[in-house]
């Protein structure tokens, strides 16, 4: 009897994570499996890259889990520097381009993973394609930013501008700052980082100030100017123009769906593939769809979200194989827990902002408040901010940020959890949470934000 053949389109986390366990429950005899990767890389962590950028992490390949070779080791054909261009799904085949020798070529398959990812938001602005303008959504991007870095040599001063200031700009900001770049970050919302509410972006506005870091608000980018060499040395917006020795975008990333919609494949209301639980493609028996490139079911809300995450992808690609495999699992969805940093000050959400929860239509209260990630009297304690947003007369947990130093970051993830089980912010005081002078105060941040809410909610339903 011949084997199935599996075909993987995108070789990093999502499509490679899908195709090792497929070959972890079946081997090559009763499964061929073949993975087509356009870049030079595969099978790394883009979530690396600031850090890489900025020297924190040593080498590019320490980004790398596994390398081509090793995939090969394990019976799967991973194709580097292929391209797939078309998709054609009642044929049950897809068309790839060797983008070295230009050669192309259908290659058939019985089933199929699509894991093509997420691509920078470049808006079509000019003189966006001008030498110097960089994006950091793959390994390759970060090498290309890294090479035009050593190009302009030691100066004496260097400028860096920062479109964007999501998780990547202020990663990217940070990364700047550490290789000695005069840094300014244009950022077109009302505050930083807009996946937290404006309250709580702007204590990371005044860290950055208090870093070095020139953040300027209400700024929409117009045009790129270049110099004399064709390389960029300006960025103006409708607030004014800022000079740049290399311009680094930080806007955020969209489904990289192209390939599927020509293939009329159903995507969602972000630009995303659909999926069931098993992460199969809505409609299609023997597509599967992981990672960056899928829309995900946000548990609070209720409603299918983009979420370009590499924990996510990971898991996507799990779920997949095992599927694939002839195992079983599924992939529920998520509570939108994200943390970042820059320099030492640590950022953390999950679940709905206020905007969020107008927007589905519920009603909710919020509390504020200001703790430390230690106990007051005991070396090193910082300052912690931790925002939680409830339910109107339930009480029932809606979200939770974070901003502070010293371990404030991870402290989210009891607050994922307590989403993810659906908790009141109530029975959440109640939970038993480790304590010793050197982690926590005698009530942890997050259960004194929640005592607070549990008051703001009795006191808006009397």
């Amino acid at each position: 009897m011949a084997a199935e053949r599996l075909v993987v389109i995108g070789g990093d986390a999502a499509g490679m994570s899908a195709a090792s366990q497929a070959r972890r429950l079946k081997a090559a005899d009763a499964l061929e499996i073949v993975a087509f990767e356009r870049g030079h890389f595969a099978s790394y962590s883009a979530c690396g890259i600031p850090y890489w950028v900025s020297g924190d992490v040593a080498a590019r390949d320490d980004l790398i889990a596994r390398t081509p070779e090793e995939h090969r080791e394990r019976d799967i054909d991973l194709q580097m520097r292929t391209e797939v261009t078309e998709l054609d799904v009642p044929g049950r085949r897809v068309k790839a381009l060797d983008r070295e020798s230009g050669k192309t070529y259908w290659t058939g398959y019985d089933k199929l993973v699509i894991a093509t990812g997420a691509r920078p938001v470049r808006p079509a602005l000019p003189g966006m394609d001008a030498p110097g303008v960089h994006g950091v959504q793959t390994l390759d991007d970060g090498q290309a930013l890294l090479d035009s870095l050593d190009a302009l040599g030691a100066q004496e001063s260097r400028r860096a501008v920062v479109v964007g200031a999501g998780y990547i700009g202020v990663e990217m900001a940070e990364a700047m700052l550490k290789r000695g770049f005069e840094v300014t970050v244009l950022n077109r919302g009302e505050q930083p980082m807009a996946t937290l509410d404006p309250d709580m972006g702007r204590l990371v506005h005044d860290a950055m100030d208090g870093l070095g870091i020139t953040t300027v608000n209400g700024a929409a980018v117009t045009r790129i100017l270049t110099g004399p060499d064709g390389r960029v040395s300006e960025v103006a917006t409708d607030a004014g123009t800022y000079p740049a020795d290399v311009v680094v975008l930080g806007i955020g990333v969209e489904p990289e769906t192209e390939l599927a919609r020509g293939a009329g494949l159903p995507v969602g209301p972000h630009g995303g593939l659909l999926t069931d639980l098993s992460m199969r493609v809505v409609g299609h028996e023997n597509i599967w769809a992981g990672g960056d490139c899928v829309e995900v079911l946000d548990l609070v809300a209720g409603r299918t979200r983009h979420i370009a995450l590499g924990t996510h992808a990971n898991k996507h690609g799990q779920v997949i194989g095992s599927n694939v495999g002839g195992g079983y699992g599924t992939f529920p969805g998520v509570v939108g827990t994200a943390v970042s940093k820059v320099c030492d000050l640590e950022i953390a959400r999950t679940g709905l902002r206020e905007k969020d929860a107008r927007a589905v239509g519920l009603r909710y209260v919020t509390a504020t408040i200001e703790s430390t990630g230690r106990a007051g009297y005991y070396p090193g304690a910082k300052p912690m901010t931790v925002k939680m947003i409830a339910e109107l007369r339930t009480g029932r947990l809606l979200g939770v940020q974070i901003v502070g130093r010293d371990g404030a970051a991870k402290r989210v993830d009891v607050a994922a959890v307590a989403l993810t089980a659906g908790m009141t912010v109530e029975r959440m005081t109640a939970l038993d949470l480790g304590y010793a002078p050197p982690f926590s105060p005698v009530w942890d941040p997050v259960l004194v934000a929640a005592r607070k809410t549990v008051t703001a909610v009795r006191g808006a339903g009397s």
